[in-house]
């Protein structure tokens, strides 16, 4: 299960108490190849061979329950053409590259992604929380 970024955090808190205005941004999910904290420092997205974050839309997401939410569709990355490395996490971002990282996790069992792989979450895999 996934957690909610410093930055996040720091925006829905100042949305909520008047600070600041808040959009919600068009949600992208990435891999990485180690735990990317809270702060983003430890992220570690493969480069090249293929890989980019997928896109997300409003319908691939359930309605949260309990304070978590996940995704109601399966996530599909492309196709790998070559290796991306042993994924052990996945994060939330606001931008196909670059932006900002909203939510991170680790997931339940590693995966060395290699040629012709496609790494997916199917539905219900890929949760996050607000903690």
């Amino acid at each position: 299960m996934g957690s909610f970024s410093n930055h996040w955090e720091n925006k829905i808190l100042n949305y909520i108490f008047g600070k600041d205005s808040y959009s919600p941004p068009t949600i992208y999910v990435g891999l990485s190849t180690a735990d990317p904290l809270d702060d983003a420092s430890g992220l570690a997205e493969p480069i090249g061979n293929g890989y980019a974050r997928t896109v997300t839309s409003t319908s691939d997401w359930n309605t949260a329950s309990e304070g978590m939410i996940n995704n109601l569709n399966e996530l599909i990355f492309s196709e790998a053409t070559g290796s991306w490395g042993t994924i052990t996490h996945f994060a939330l971002f606001d931008a196909a590259t670059g932006g900002n990282m909203l939510c991170h996790g680790s997931l339940n069992q590693s995966r060395a992604i290699v040629s012709s792989d496609r790494a997916r979450f199917t539905a219900g895999d890929l949760s996050a929380s607000l903690d």
